[in-house]
């Protein structure tokens, strides 16, 4: 067994530095330490732990089996070093620290522009990095300690984590507006009869909206498959196509004459859109308080909010 008082346990801060960014001088730059420093500290890991832990690969370096092993485990003691040498709370107006996040464009779209001028006001020493994944990756990168907070629509998550509810969602449908003059909308004839653009950031699992047509009787016709939403109404003007997705997303529509925004014409179930976290931060002063503008945003309780939330 390693005799604690031998080893550099600032080394842990350099593994958590570089299994985060997967590049030694982006790892630098994050710990302000300069690239030689940063690799004489990677050797030394290396030799502590008798393991190469990250090797370089296509894009950067890419960890080890043993890296990865080591990577929720590490990222669980460091956070509870934090908050036993932080602060007994949390002053967000001095506060100098940065938050990593998780969400689609989507939850970008709806809680991001509130978010930021939330903590702009009362914390201006705050950053906000945010990084995009499918729903799987955001849980992984929870679990590993590789981002703090993510948003999004979860299965049941794995032991360890919490989640809090932000908001009820449901679906509607946009068509152009010239392609259904008179009617404002499709049925359910039409609509099957009408190519659609598919809005996922994940393969292989099944689409709700394409769960709930089946489950109706029909098949939808994908003519465009995209991993974001935000290009995906600049398709449907001047073509016959239609887009599902989430209410919110399309709010901003709903008065321009160019589109015609509209229920599904079958029973599509809404979804919740909620917030996770790791249990290892749960006592952390700083991630409590980001929680708490989270959802404080979400509840349409931080002034100046440019999309409603409350629909």
């Amino acid at each position: 067994m390693n005799d604690l008082r031998a080893i550099d346990l600032n080394l842990l801060v350099v593994l958590e530095a570089l299994l985060a960014e997967r590049h030694i001088s982006r790892a630098a730059l994050r710990l302000h330490l300069s690239q030689p420093a940063v690799s004489h500290a990677l050797g030394r890991l290396r030799q502590l732990l008798d393991d190469p832990l990250l090797v370089r690969g296509q894009g950067g370096l890419v960890p080890s089996p043993r890296a990865h092993e080591l990577a929720g485990p590490l990222a669980e003691a460091l956070a509870q070093v934090r908050i036993l040498l932080g602060p007994s709370g949390f002053q967000p107006a001095t506060a100098r620290r940065g938050f990593r996040l998780a969400m689609s464009d989507y939850g970008a779209m709806a809680l991001l522009p509130g978010l930021l001028r939330a903590v702009r006001k009362t914390a201006p020493g705050i950053d906000l990095v945010v990084s995009q994944a499918s729903r799987e990756g955001m849980v992984a990168k929870v679990a590993d300690g590789e981002v703090d907070l993510a948003l999004g629509v979860f299965e049941p998550l794995p032991d360890g984590m919490r989640s809090a509810p932000l908001f009820e969602e449901s679906y509607a449908c946009m068509v152009d507006a010239a392609t259904v003059r008179g009617l404002g909308k499709l049925d359910q004839v039409a609509y099957l009869a009408r190519s659609h653009v598919l809005v996922t950031a994940h393969g292989g699992r099944v689409d709700p909206v394409d769960a709930a047509v089946a489950k109706a009787g029909g098949r939808r016709k994908i003519a465009c498959v995209l991993p974001h939403w935000s290009v995906a109404p600049a398709l449907i003007a001047g073509t016959n196509l239609v887009l599902t997705t989430a209410r919110r997303s399309l709010a901003a529509f709903e008065e321009d004459a160019r589109f015609a925004v509209f229920e599904p014409p079958f029973a599509l179930p809404g979804f919740t859109f909620s917030l996770i976290w790791h249990d290892r931060t749960e006592a952390d002063p700083g991630q409590t308080w980001l929680r708490e503008r989270v959802k404080a945003v979400a509840a349409g309780d931080e002034p100046g909010d440019a999309i409603s939330l409350r629909r």
